[in-house]
């Protein structure tokens, strides 16, 4: 179920608009707003290297936080938004959504297949093949999984996994509406390569046969 979330800490900005905004940089910062929820929007500021190390770490924008800032409760947020530098696309403002853990949100959750060393389909050799490393689900803030769990451990070679066939966490659905592939295990190159001298050898042999009967 849900790990631990993420601190984000950001102090609050003094003075609105395009001036603070500017001072904000020139000492460090990037700008920012958190609005929503029960509150007013409040102007903040988080330092650069900070929000640019995790813009790098990768999932900024799907990755629940938990807002810090001294002097008031902490308040769970996610990203909405990141403006760039249209040349050095470096960021330079970046929004953020307050949430409820009642909140219903969109969020990349991570595949993780698991018993990869016992399935009988990768013991013959066969090859796991990921065609989804995460999928977009609904989820409410409060109960977010930190994976979804494909059990590779009765799996065989052909076998393919979809959506259908994982267990979600109560109240998480995928935003897509169809049955979606997450991966398969594909038969051995070996065995492959041996199907494929079969079939041609099959395509000869009529050939041969009207060859012979000119």
């Amino acid at each position: 179920m849900a790990g631990q979330i993420p601190d984000l800490n950001a102090e609050v900005r003094t003075g609105t608009g395009k001036g603070a905004a500017r001072q904000a940089r020139r000492d460090g910062y990037v700008p920012g707003v958190v609005y929503g929820g029960d509150a007013d929007p409040q102007a903040i500021q988080i330092p650069f290297n900070v929000l640019f190390k995790k813009l790098k770490d990768g999932r900024f924008l799907s990755t629940l936080f938990n807002l810090k800032i001294e002097g008031q409760e902490d308040v769970r947020v996610i990203c909405r938004g990141v403006q760039r530098h249209v040349v050095k696309d470096l960021p330079t403002h970046l929004d953020l959504l307050r949430l409820k853990r009642t909140s219903k949100i969109k969020l990349y959750i991570p595949v993780e297949f698991v018993n990869e060393e016992v399935a009988p389909g990768i013991k013959k050799g066969g090859v796991l093949t990921v065609v989804r490393n995460e999928v977009e689900l609904e989820v409410t803030a409060g109960d977010i999984p930190e994976s979804i769990v494909v059990d590779l451990a009765d799996k065989d070679v052909g076998d393919t996994f979809t959506i259908s066939q994982v267990t979600l966490p109560e109240g998480a659905k995928p935003t897509i509406d169809r049955d979606f592939v997450i991966g398969n295990i594909s038969a051995p190159s070996s065995l492959r390569s041996a199907d494929d001298e079969d079939d041609a050898a099959e395509a000869e042999a009529p050939e041969a046969e009207t060859a012979e009967e000119a």
